[in-house]
C-alpha cells in the first residue's frame, strides 16, 4: 500500500526556503504581489503598521526585515485584491454559504459594503451606515436591562478601538464584555496576577540575547509567531540551553534556518533550537516542573551537607517572596511516582532537566495554549512562577515569565479596559474623567455569555472583530447561541461563519484593515496602537488604499454605534472618531502608565507600560512575589485515558496555513500534510486500538459525561510522533468535541488540550 496522497515530505527545518517559497506563493495568490511585497518592507516598522498577526515583540535595535512567513500571510490575505461586493449575496443564500469551509470563505476577498441579513430572501442585502447605525442603537435602547447584551472583542482591535468600545459599553451599563482571551492567555493572567502582582509577563525581548537557559512550555513557534524564532536561534548560537516540554515533536522546535541569514540560506544549513526536548504527556507540564523543583531542593540539600554554597537564592527568597515553606513542604509531600505518572517522563530525564536550571545564572520559562487550555492551567503557571522564584529568576536581566500571546493586541485591549471584572481603580478614573456611574456588577465572560444566549438572557451580541462562532467550543450549540438573538452584529474585513447565523436582525459592518490608510474628514492620515507581549506600546499606520471608498475604521463604526445608542452628551463620539489623538489623551488621564501617550508613542519603538514585577515591586496581597502549594491534580485527563482502554485525550491546534480561526491554505507542511485538514494525528502504536490504519477515515466521538452526543466525522488517520494515549488534530474543525461545560479552574477556559475521545472507522472506504 503507498502512502496517502495528502501526506507528502516533512520539511527538515523550520524556515529557510520553504518559508520563502511559501512567502511567495501567498503573495501571488493575493493577487497584488507587488504591492504585498512592498506593504511587508513596512511591517513592524517605526514609520509602519504593527503586523495583524502575533504579539511577539519587535527589537530595540531595528531590522529591515521585520516580519516572517505567518506576517507575509496575513498581510497577503487582508490586501487581496478580491472584494465581496453585495451582488455576491445576490448569488448565494446564506444557507448555502453555511456549507462552505472556512477557507472558502475568506478567500472570496474583503467585504465592501455593510450587510444586512434578509431573512425573506435568506440573503445579506446592501444597507446604508446610516440605517445601520439607528436601528442597531434602536433595539440595544429597547433591551429590558443592558445585561442583556454581550459585546465581544477580537485580539486585533487596536488600543484606541477597544477603550472606546469599552467607554461605550459602559456607559450602556453593563460589563458583559467575552473577549478572545478567555479562550487562550486568561489562566497566564490569573496566574501571574497572584503570583507577582500583574498579569502579563515580566520579560524583555533583550532579555533572549542574555539568558542562559530557555524553557519552552507548551508552544510551537515555528507556526504560531514565527518571529520568536529568530530569537530562540541567536540563544542557541551563543551557547544557550534550550530546554522543550512538547507532547508532539514540533520542527520549528527543533531546527530553524533564518531566511535573513543569507550563508545559512546559501549553503542549505540550520540551527539546531533544542538541547534537550522532552514529550511530556498532555497536562503533565505541572508534573514536570514540580519534579524539576523536586531535584532543585535534592541537590542544594545534598551541597549544603557537603558545607557548599546553596543553589536557591535565599537572599531572594527572604526579601521578596511568601509562602516558601509551605512550597518546599508540598513539594517533598510530592512523590516521584506520582511525577513521573503524570509527567511522562523519567526520574533521570527530570534531574538532566534540573540540572540545565541549576547551571543557568539567568533562566526565562516561556509557554502558550499547551499549558492554558486544561483544567488545571492557573497552577501549572504558578508552578513555573515558584520554579523560577528558587533561583531569583524573576526581576533581573536575562530572567522572567514570558507567556506569548496569540493576536497582535490582545493584551493591550486588556489593558485599556475590556475586562468583564474590572478594577475598582480603573472605573473609579473612568467616574472621575465623565462624571457619570459606572456599571460595577462583573459581567460575562466567553462561557458566561454563551450560557446567557443560550437560555435567553442575552438578547443581542456585537462582535468587534473574530470569529466567534469558530473560536469557541461546542460548535452546534454556539451557532444556536447566536441564532437565539434579537440582534447580531459583525464588524470585519471578511466574510466567516459567524456572520452566517443571523439573529432575528444581523448585521455585517466592514471596516479598515491594518494595512490600509486611515484618513478623518479633512484628509489627516492617523494611527493606532497596540501592545505586545513585552507591553511595549507600538504606534501603528496604514500605507494602502482601502479595499472600498465605503470602508470605516472600527473606531468610527463603534462610535456610529455608541452615538446612535447612548447619545453624544457626555462624550463627543465624533470628535474622537474625527481624530484618535484625543482618545489617547482620554487613555493617558484614565490609566496609569500612559503618560504623554501622543508624544512617546510617535517615537521609534514606542514605549513600555510599568511592570512592577520586572523591577521586583510586587503588587500582590502580600506585597512580594508569591509561592503556590498546591498539590498536582488527582487525575490529569491523559491518565484517566490510559485507564480506560479505547479512551484517548485530543488536543486541538492550529496547522501552518492557519493563525487562529483564519485559513490561510490547506498545507501543513511542517508535518508533512497536504491539501486536507480533516487530519488526527495518532501514535503509531495505537493505531491497532483504534482499529485502524494509516489513511483510514474515522468518527472522533467525544467522551465528556453530560448527557451531549459530540461526534467529528470522518478525519483521516497519520501516524505521528506524540505520546501514547494522545492524539491530535486541527481546530476549529474539531471544536465540535470542546465541551462548553469543561473550563479551567479559576480561568474559565475551554480546556481544548485535553478533549477525551475514542473512534470508530467511519462508513467511508478505507484507504487503498
Amino acid at each position: 500500500m503507498g502512502k496517502p496522497e495528502f501526506v507528502g515530505k516533512k520539511s527538515k527545518a523550520a524556515g529557510g526556503w520553504g518559508a520563502l517559497r511559501s512567502c511567495g506563493k501567498k503573495l501571488l495568490a493575493s493577487g497584488a504581489p507587488l504591492s504585498g511585497a512592498v506593504t511587508m518592507l513596512k511591517a513592524n516598522q517605526p514609520d509602519g503598521f504593527d503586523c495583524p498577526g502575533c504579539a511577539w515583540g519587535d527589537p530595540e535595535h531595528g531590522s529591515s526585515f521585520e516580519f516572517c512567513e505567518n506576517g507575509v500571510k496575513a498581510v497577503a490575505w487582508e490586501s487581496t485584491d478580491k472584494r465581496v461586493k453585495p451582488d455576491f449575496f445576490r448569488a448565494h443564500t446564506v444557507t448555502e454559504l453555511r456549507q462552505w469551509s472556512d477557507y472558502d470563505l475568506e478567500r472570496q476577498g474583503r467585504l465592501t459594503h455593510p450587510l444586512r441579513y434578509d431573512r425573506a430572501s435568506d440573503r445579506y442585502v446592501q444597507a446604508s451606515w446610516d440605517e445601520a447605525f439607528s436601528e442597531i442603537g434602536k433595539i440595544l435602547k429597547g433591551l429590558d436591562s443592558p445585561d442583556r447584551a454581550e459585546f465581544y472583542t477580537s485580539g486585533r482591535a487596536s488600543n484606541e478601538a477597544a477603550y472606546i468600545y469599552q467607554l461605550f459599553v459602559r456607559l450602556y451599563g453593563t460589563n458583559n464584555f467575552p473577549d478572545c482571551s478567555n479562550m487562550c492567555h486568561e489562566a497566564s493572567g490569573v496566574a501571574l496576577e497572584q503570583a507577582v502582582g500583574i498579569g502579563k509577563g515580566t520579560v524583555m525581548l533583550e532579555d533572549f540575547e542574555k539568558a542562559d537557559a530557555i524553557f519552552v512550555i507548551g508552544q510551537n513557534p515555528g507556526t504560531n509567531h514565527p518571529r520568536m524564532l529568530g530569537d530562540l536561534r541567536r540563544a542557541a548560537v551563543r551557547g544557550a540551553k534550550i530546554a522543550v516540554f512538547n507532547p508532539v515533536r514540533e520542527k520549528g522546535l527543533e531546527r530553524f534556518a533564518d531566511p535573513q541569514d543569507k550563508l545559512e540560506m546559501i549553503m542549505g544549513g540550520s540551527t539546531a533550537i533544542a538541547n534537550a526536548y522532552y514529550q511530556v504527556r498532555v497536562g503533565g507540564d505541572m508534573a514536570a516542573v514540580r519534579g524539576m523543583a523536586k531535584a532543585v531542593f535534592a541537590a542544594d540539600d545534598a551541597a549544603l551537607a557537603a558545607g557548599q554554597p546553596s543553589i536557591l537564592d535565599r537572599a531572594f527568597l527572604a526579601q521578596h517572596t511568601s509562602g516558601f515553606e509551605f512550597y518546599r513542604a508540598s513539594v517533598d509531600a510530592t512523590s516521584w511516582e506520582q511525577i513521573e505518572d503524570q509527567s511522562g517522563l523519567s526520574h533521570a530525564e527530570i534531574e538532566e532537566l534540573a540540572e540545565i536550571y541549576i547551571r543557568s545564572e539567568k533562566t526565562i520559562c516561556t509557554w502558550a495554549m499547551g499549558v492554558t487550555q486544561h483544567r488545571h492551567s492557573v497552577a501549572t503557571i504558578r508552578e513555573l512562577a515558584n520554579f523560577l522564584f528558587l533561583r531569583g529568576n524573576v526581576g533581573r536581566p536575562g530572567t522572567g515569565l514570558c507567556p506569548v500571546r496569540g493576536h497582535s493586541n490582545v493584551q493591550g485591549d486588556r489593558t485599556v479596559g475590556i475586562n468583564e471584572k474590572p478594577p475598582r481603580a480603573f472605573l473609579d478614573a473612568l467616574e472621575k474623567e465623565f462624571r457619570v456611574p459606572m456599571p460595577r456588577r462583573h459581567g460575562h465572560n466567553v462561557l458566561a455569555a454563551i450560557g446567557a444566549m443560550l437560555d435567553g438572557t442575552a438578547q443581542a451580541f456585537i462582535g468587534l472583530g473574530g470569529n466567534f462562532a469558530r473560536a469557541t467550543p461546542d460548535s452546534p450549540l454556539i451557532a444556536k447561541a447566536l441564532m437565539n438573538q434579537k440582534l447580531t452584529v459583525s464588524i470585519a474585513t471578511k466574510l466567516n461563519h459567524s456572520h452566517l447565523l443571523p439573529g432575528e436582525v444581523s448585521y455585517v459592518l466592514p471596516c479598515l484593515g491594518r494595512t490600509e490608510i486611515d484618513r478623518n474628514s479633512d484628509g489627516v492620515a492617523q494611527i493606532v496602537t497596540v501592545e505586545d507581549s513585552m507591553s511595549m506600546v507600538h504606534g501603528s499606520g496604514g500605507i494602502n488604499r482601502p479595499a472600498s471608498p465605503e470602508l470605516r475604521s472600527e473606531i468610527g463604526i463603534i462610535a456610529g454605534i455608541a452615538e446612535a445608542t447612548v447619545g453624544s452628551e457626555t462624550v463627543d463620539w465624533k470628535g474622537l472618531a474625527h481624530h484618535y489623538d484625543r482618545i489617547r489623551d482620554l487613555i493617558a488621564r484614565t490609566i496609569p502608565g500612559f503618560h504623554d501617550f501622543n508624544g512617546r508613542v510617535r517615537k521609534p519603538r514606542g514605549f513600555r507600560l510599568p511592570n512592577g514585577a520586572a523591577e521586583r515591586i510586587w503588587n500582590t496581597r502580600s506585597g512580594r512575589a508569591t509561592f503556590s502549594s498546591c498539590e498536582l491534580p488527582t487525575l490529569t485527563e491523559h491518565q484517566q485515558a490510559l485507564g480506560e482502554r479505547g479512551t484517548f485525550v485530543l488536543q486541538t491546534f492550529r496547522s501552518h496555513d492557519q493563525y487562529n480561526t483564519t485559513i490561510y491554505g490547506l498545507d501543513d507542511r511542517y508535518r508533512g500534510i497536504y491539501g486536507e485538514r480533516r487530519i488526527v494525528f495518532v501514535n503509531p502504536e495505537d493505531l491497532a486500538e483504534i482499529g485502524a490504519s494509516a489513511g483510514d477515515r474515522v468518527d472522533i466521538i467525544g467522551r465528556h459525561e453530560d448527557g451531549v452526543e459530540r461526534i467529528a466525522e470522518s478525519f483521516r488517520v497519520v501516524p505521528y510522533d506524540l505520546p501514547r494515549g494522545s492524539v491530535a488534530g486541527y481546530y476549529p474543525e474539531l471544536n465540535v468535541l470542546v465541551p462548553i461545560s469543561s473550563a479551567g479552574e479559576l480561568s474559565d477556559t475551554p480546556t481544548s488540550k485535553s478533549v477525551l475521545v475514542s473512534f470508530r472507522l467511519s462508513g467511508q472506504a478505507r484507504a487503498a
